[in-house]
């Protein structure tokens, strides 16, 4: 009964929803840039950006969720999946700054008054044209593969695939590492080297981890630097390099192939006890290859098709398997509690190998808006993680509105479809029941 009823009230108000963004995109325009120019040709600058993206999610829960010892099946709730503000500055010809604020994931379990905080800062030299800055500070400059560092307001899915922030939480901040970095571009080749030195494990999201004679975890000993790349050949339009975070979908802005490879290097990152009581220290390795096609396939009828493919291979250590739940709307587990922990999380990283696929068709011109398009996509991540006795399998799809034709004002529909593993009779780890959650997204950003 209680589940009916709230499934209810979400359907009213995600039609509410939905009548309430029609109503008022008839009225918008696209959202022009806040720029200041620092001389007459606008090649020196300051630039400032802000996003916002609000999530209202119906979400049946894993088995024993509890919230605050109260055993809850399913729940509706609205959020703010992230909040950012950025100063973008051409200060010379050489120098550059940029600084992110913002905060992500406050939903009604956030204690009040915090997590808003710096997501990058930092300062870059440019070398030598295009082909070599250096750079240093918190920022996302990592290695591995192209949504390790997302441009999370061009997304083609409604999240970034989140399992490509392979440390995102643990000795990172929202995949930013203090780093010093190299960046450029010769030719079709665009490169990132970097230097990082990890954050203390022990204020990682969830605490410190325990030394287990059973799985590796992230070693709490002071850590020794950590080394990652990223190098993509472009073999269509050339794009960007400003800033780390890579595009999802252009809208048929540019014409893109790209060839992408990398990896992250961190030796003894990893430990674990064994039969004797001693302590086994292992490095860690994370390898990743990643195509990317965005491109105009009737530009007569404005058709756009995405696609997605990366291969990953990542060395935690023996049976790592981290468990993930996007803005979590459960905080405990009861006696029927599974593998997956509370709320919505699944096992999403883990020693082994992931491949991602993603792929979506924009269309339209004028699609319910003047400018408006509709793109519609799906996704999938396949894991066979060492942890689990089973391959892993989360598949999603979903629609985007592109209310004026571009990405500052955006509203996404999805629907995500998670395992749940849990142990047989005979102990392994098994896939044991899938559940589901609805989204609706509205995206503003300038």
């Amino acid at each position: 009964m209680e589940m009916r009823i709230q499934q209810r009230i979400f359907k009213s108000l995600f039609l509410g929803g939905l009548l309430l963004l029609s109503y008022l995109s008839h009225s918008q325009a696209t959202i022009p840039p806040v720029k200041y120019d620092l001389n007459s040709d606008g090649s020196q600058y300051v630039r400032f950006t802000g996003l916002n993206q609000i999530w209202l999610r119906h979400t049946e829960l894993n088995p024993g969720s509890t919230l605050f010892g109260n055993p809850v099946q399913s729940m509706t709730d609205i959020g703010i999946r992230r909040l950012r503000f950025q100063l973008i500055a051409q200060l010379t010809d050489r120098v550059f700054f940029y600084a992110q604020f913002g905060q992500n994931n406050f939903s009604f379990l956030q204690p009040r008054y915090t997590s808003s905080f710096f997501h990058d800062a930092i300062t870059e030299l440019k070398v030598h044209a295009e082909h070599i800055s250096l750079g240093a500070g918190l920022t996302g400059w990592n290695g591995l593969s192209r949504y390790a560092t997302p441009s999370i307001g061009s997304m083609l899915t409604l999240d970034a695939p989140l399992y490509q922030q392979a440390t995102n939480g643990q000795s990172d901040q929202f995949l930013r590492k203090l780093s010093l970095y190299a960046k450029g571009q010769v030719g079709i080749l665009d490169y990132r080297l970097a230097v990082s030195k990890p954050l203390a494990v022990q204020n990682a999201t969830g605490g410190a981890p325990l030394l287990n004679p059973d799985r590796s975890t992230f070693n709490t000993e002071p850590t020794e630097f950590q080394y990652q790349g990223y190098f993509k050949l472009h073999l269509l339009d050339i794009e960007s390099n400003l800033t780390p975070y890579n595009v999802g979908t252009y809208l048929g802005q540019k014409r893109m192939l790209t060839l992408g490879a990398g990896f992250i290097q961190q030796s003894n990152a990893m430990w674990k006890s064994n039969s004797n009581g001693d302590t086994n220290r292992t490095n860690l390795l994370l390898i990743g290859a990643d195509i990317f096609l965005d491109l105009p396939i009737n530009e007569v009828q404005s058709v756009i098709y995405t696609f997605y493919g990366a291969y990953t291979f990542y060395e935690f250590g023996q049976g790592y398997v981290r468990n993930v739940g996007v803005m979590n709307m459960a905080n405990g587990t009861n006696g029927q509690g599974t593998f997956n922990g509370s709320g919505n999380a699944f096992p999403m990283i883990g020693t082994g190998n992931s491949l991602y696929l993603q792929t979506g068709i924009a269309f339209g011109k004028n699609v319910i808006t003047e400018g408006g398009k509709l793109q519609p996509y799906a996704a999938a991540q396949y894991s066979v993680f060492r942890g689990l006795d089973a391959p892993m399998l989360m598949a999603e799809g979903g629609l985007n509105w592109y209310i004026n034709g571009t990405h500052d004002s955006k509203v996404s529909v999805n629907y995500q479809s998670r395992p749940v593993f849990e142990a047989d009779e005979e102990g392994q780890l098994v896939e044991g029941a899938r559940r589901g959650m609805l989204q609706l997204q509205y995206q503003i950003s300038f």
